[in-house]
């Protein structure tokens, strides 16, 4: 199999913050089916890109691009996307603040403006991704 064919020549992945987060909000939000997709030629350092799985259609060509799921490229201690209704239990278990819909939003808002920061910072140094040539380690680079 020559080089640019063989996804096992991959040793570092690079992606941008806001591809990761972009995917990992996606799928956090709606199920989005969000990926980081890695497209041949293959080589030692590779781009990661956002994409929607299957939005492409088949692949009949080889080698086929790969999916990494976003949630791979984080450390164990990654915090957990904000959910709405956590939001709003806090609000309305506060005493002292008033629920409405607008302050609720705003809350929210802040909680996943938080939240994006705070990924940031839990990058993995390097994680294990799934090929059609088997599973690769490779080093991760956040851009951005």
């Amino acid at each position: 199999m020559p080089e640019a064919d063989d996804p096992t020549v991959i040793d570092t992945l690079a992606i941008t913050a806001e591809d990761l987060i972009a995917a990992l909000e996606a799928n956090a939000r709606r199920d989005a089916g969000a990926v980081l997709r890695v497209t041949p030629p293959f080589s030692g350092r590779m781009r990661a890109r956002l994409h929607l799985a299957g939005a492409e259609g088949g692949y009949d060509d080889t080698p086929r691009p790969i999916h990494i799921p976003p949630q791979r490229l984080l450390a164990d201690d990654a915090p957990a996307f904000p959910s709405v209704d956590a939001t709003e239990d806090d609000l309305r278990s506060n005493p002292e603040t008033e629920y409405t819909p607008e302050r609720h939003r705003e809350r929210h808002e802040g909680r996943v403006e938080t939240w994006r920061d705070a990924v940031r910072d839990h990058v993995g140094e390097a994680a294990t991704i799934e090929t059609d040539g088997g599973a690769v380690a490779v080093t991760v680079t956040l851009l951005g």
